[in-house]
């Protein structure tokens, strides 16, 4: 059986650096991109994908079978902050988290094209892709939100040429991000919003990452699953 040849994005701690560990204990081959660890890559450089594209290629010996797209930014931008400074953070979320995804979801998918074996792309988005986030995060919602809308496009327009496409929308999850997040928003008055009484931990996203990554059948294509503690249920 061939092995997976893996790229995952944001991998340097929290759910990326989970899901690398699952998908390594695995048995795949994986890269990972993070600022601490794999290939560098900013993504706020709108060449940055390009070039981590080309550099995990040359380290898989010209293979890729997955990609995960994980990395991403958590950055308030409220309403009252200046003209400039608030269109500056939505282009820098949009960019990174979402511009970015698209960018190498579009490589994966004609790199795969040019191939005959078909692929799988695992977009990690977010519970407020549905439910929305805190009036200073508008961006990020909507960041996530269109990661969800490409998942579904991915998996409708290239199914019939092997191509599959998940989402996993993750609710609080203890990583960095979550942790700032809730000290500066009262930390037991959201986890009273979760029903499960705790935030999820990066180990069980990456248990669905896994899943999607190399179990998930073919018919599941274009899902979008929570891990939220029942904290939004669709």
């Amino acid at each position: 059986m061939t092995v997976p040849h893996i790229l995952v994005t944001g991998s340097s701690r929290g759910i990326g650096a989970a899901i690398l560990d699952a998908l390594t204990a695995a048995g795949a081959r994986v890269v990972g991109q993070g600022t601490r660890s794999g290939i560098a890559a900013d993504f706020t450089d709108p060449m940055a994908p390009r070039a981590l594209w080309d550099a995990a290629l040359d380290q898989l010996d010209g293979r890729i079978d997955v990609l995960v797209n994980n990395a991403g930014i958590f950055e308030a931008a409220p309403i009252d902050l200046d003209d400039d400074d608030w269109a500056e953070a939505w282009g820098r979320t949009m960019q990174v988290n979402l511009t970015a995804s698209a960018q190498l979801c579009r490589f994966a998918v004609r790199h795969w094209q040019a191939g005959s074996r078909g692929g799988r792309i695992v977009n990690i988005a977010s519970r407020a892709a549905y439910r929305g986030d805190s009036p200073a995060h508008w961006h990020y919602a909507a960041s996530k939100a269109g990661m969800v809308g490409m998942t579904k496009s991915i998996a409708r327009g290239y199914a019939a040429q092997e191509v599959l496409a998940f989402a996993i929308c993750p609710g609080f999850t203890m990583t960095g991000m979550a942790e700032d997040y809730l000290a500066s928003r009262g930390g037991d008055k959201l986890l009273a919003d979760i029903p499960l009484g705790r935030v999820a931990m990066p180990e069980e996203v990456a248990t669905m990452a896994k899943f999607c990554a190399l179990e998930a059948p073919a018919s599941m294509t274009g899902a979008v699953l929570d891990v939220n503690g029942a904290s939004y249920v669709r």
